[in-house]
């Protein structure tokens, strides 16, 4: 486990400030309260295997007695880098994002269920969404009940949307709380 270097750590925020925007700055300045220590630690990123971790120091420090070969995971996975070199979020950062999104989507009780099965979300299955979504925006996509499902990349803007005809695609599938059991060996 190590940490990010400059080139890592760019494309990593680039790709979170896509879905969070300014609200990148609380995630890495949000303070940890980890361990035995009353002063409040600091969260880092860390590269294990390809895959970037969101972590605490006190978690890292912790964790340097245990052997790289057998350390598997640690913290909250962020994503993944590619063998081409680009950087992939994963489902098991939906937590994060959706604490900080910057542009959300609502979905209708009736096509929650098309969406965890790894579909696109059209406009006819769209309950709500935030104003000044840009096309090519990050947007994490809810239940009318607030419980967060997944995210991609928006279709359309929000003035587009509300022209479009109800089969028109709103938001591009990334990653859905569905891959839990889909992709259960490859997580």
């Amino acid at each position: 486990m190590r940490p990010l270097d400059e080139q890592e750590t760019t494309q990593v925020f680039e790709k979170l400030h896509k879905f969070v925007g300014n609200n990148l700055k609380n995630i890495v300045e949000n303070p940890s309260h980890e361990g035995t220590d009353n002063t409040p630690g600091r969260y880092c990123f860390r590269l294990q295997r390809n895959r970037v971790y969101y972590v605490s120091e006190s978690l890292v420090k912790r964790a340097t007695n245990v052997k790289r070969d057998n350390l598997v995971s640690l913290g909250t996975q962020l994503g993944k880098f590619t063998k081409g070199g680009k950087f992939h979020l994963t489902v098991q950062c939906l937590g994060l994002l959706a604490a900080h999104a910057k542009h959300k989507v609502w979905l209708k009780p009736t096509s929650e269920m098309s969406f965890l099965y790894g579909n696109n979300v059209l406009k006819g299955g769209v309950g709500r969404i935030t104003e000044s979504i840009s096309e090519h925006d990050g947007v994490v996509v809810f239940s009318m009940s607030d419980v967060p499902l997944g995210f991609g990349v928006a279709a359309k803007s929000t003035q587009d949307c509300r022209k479009m005809d109800p089969n028109g695609i709103v938001v591009l599938h990334q990653a859905d709380i569905g891959e839990y059991l889909r992709m259960e060996d490859d997580l």
